[in-house]
């Protein structure tokens, strides 16, 4: 078929009809209102399962209990001081491990020869338990904030140097080479090149690290400590009150969310060429 100006036009162009593309909006929730939903949808559920299985506060207490409980112990200094040791102790050992696996896991993925000495010993230490190892630092550091730091340093350490490795091994050897013969020394290419290109690898790495590292203070707590969230459920736990249990708890989980949201907010300020 042929249109006026002599063009060729295939026959299915030429009789296809016009379909135009709707676009329909989304139906896609924010993040924050789908985790609110969601937080919703378990303290209903759970609030059900105490109802109709009528356990009693000891066995398992209402999420409303917990609230009322949670508001009193805030409206106290005890929970405050609890927070802020755990916090300290987690902060303290993410801040060590970080700086250690970042400059160790850089020099595991450029110097081959370092990584297959040291590679496999590191692999070895993790099949080490830190509940089996905490008891062995508070008998060696002391039951005070030292013992807790390294306990949260050493579960950390290993998830953040090992997202490390991965990161920096892949950034593109053509972009290396590339920037190599335009010139770049060792630290140009760490900074314009390597660095940038593996924050989002390394990043996956510090909000696990992040969340792992209240997880090691509260273990560290739990062997030898006299303050902190992990000793307080440990007296909870032996005064048989299960609902400051569930209120170290909901506090430890609200802890380790809002450190998650914050590494979150830092890799979106920083990581600012990815969707």
């Amino acid at each position: 078929m042929v249109n006026e100006q002599g063009l060729s036009l295939r026959s299915d162009q030429a009789i296809r009809p016009y379909h135009r593309v709707v676009r329909r909006p989304s139906l896609r929730l924010p993040a924050w209102l789908s985790l609110i939903m969601l937080l919703a949808l378990v303290l209903i559920a759970w609030q059900m399962v105490v109802i109709v299985q009528d356990y009693p506060p000891f066995i398992l207490p209402a999420p409303t209990l917990v609230i009322q409980r949670l508001a009193t112990e805030l409206a106290g200094e005890t929970l405050q001081r609890h927070i802020a040791i755990t916090l300290s102790a987690a902060l303290s050992g993410f801040s060590i491990a970080l700086a250690l696996s970042l400059s160790l896991g850089y020099l595991l993925a450029r110097m081959r020869t370092f990584d297959r000495v040291l590679t496999p010993l590191l692999a070895a230490s993790q099949a080490v338990p830190i509940v089996a190892v905490a008891p062995l630092i508070v008998l060696w550091v002391g039951v005070g904030l030292e013992s807790r730091v390294l306990v949260a340093t050493l579960v950390t350490f290993f998830p953040i140097l090992s997202a490390t490795i991965v990161a920096f091994r892949s950034v593109p050897r053509e972009l290396i080479d590339m920037a190599r013969i335009s010139g770049a020394n060792r630290w140009h290419l760490l900074r314009y090149v390597e660095a940038p290109l593996a924050l989002p690898g390394i990043f996956g790495g510090v909000k696990a690290g992040l969340a792992l590292a209240t997880t090691g203070a509260v273990v560290g707590e739990f062997i030898g400590g006299r303050d902190g969230l992990g000793a307080l459920i440990n007296i909870a736990r032996g005064l048989f009150d299960t609902p400051l249990m569930f209120v170290a708890l909901t506090v430890l989980a609200g802890i380790t969310l809002l450190l998650f949201l914050f590494a979150l907010l830092i890799e979106r300020l920083l990581i600012t060429w990815e969707a």
